[in-house]
């Protein structure tokens, strides 16, 4: 699988202010549908609350919709909030400063619906709004909260302050936060087998620590 990153918001209207230099949007639609046509699954993304309005997400969305329905190859959708803090376009005067909580909500709301039911999983980001905020998008239409990770630096350099790592227990505690069930699935969704669960658990999302090497 690839990531599908880098979509920000596509629509070049503001693709030409906020991402000047990187791939129109049909040249980003063109590398995802061929890499779903080589058998190659992707996420798909948003990132919003910049220079962005409301009519820019549902094209958005219905615009990731029509990629799916011709090629089936979106794993999930992933709701980005824009961290502002240390964003040049932001520090430029050019965007606002992040979405607010009620545009979190109505995003993850309108991901629920328009792109049902070609894309049925919709994650939130902790590593942007915390576990507070990523417990509320679950109780607004959000069902996933991707993993335990391991390292990030994107969302911390732009001023995040929510860290790089959460445990399982952690994650659980999130999906309890917002009474929801908590399950481990695997990059495509599927079930993870009994092994990997417990792994999982004993390292509580940690690497395996290394054992050195003896010449």
């Amino acid at each position: 699988t690839i990531p599908g990153t880098a979509a920000e918001i596509l629509d070049d209207e503001v693709r030409w202010i906020l991402t000047k230099g990187k791939l129109p949007a049909a040249t980003w639609i063109e590398v995802v549908e061929t890499a779903h046509e080589l058998g190659i699954r992707s996420s798909s993304t948003m990132m919003y609350g910049h220079v962005d309005q409301p009519r820019h997400w549902l094209g958005h969305l219905r615009t990731l919709a029509g990629i799916q329905q011709r090629t089936g190859g979106f794993t999930e959708f992933v709701t980005l909030p824009f961290v502002h803090t240390n964003a040049p376009v932001y520090l430029a005067g050019i965007a606002r400063p992040g979405p607010t909580v009620r545009d979190n909500r109505a995003v993850t709301a309108m991901a629920r619906l328009l792109l049902h039911p070609w894309i049925p999983n919709i994650q939130t980001s902790w590593v942007k709004l915390g576990a507070e905020g990523a417990a509320e998008m679950l109780r607004s239409g959000a069902n996933d909260l991707g993993g335990t990770l391991m390292e990030e630096t994107i969302s911390r350099m732009a001023g995040s302050s929510y860290g790089s790592y959460k445990s399982v227990k952690d994650l659980i505690a999130v999906a309890d936060a917002a009474d929801r069930p908590a399950k481990p699935r695997t990059t495509l969704y599927g079930e993870v087998p009994e092994e990997r669960r417990r792994a999982a658990e004993t390292s509580d999302g940690h690497l395996p620590e290394l054992l050195p090497v003896l010449d």
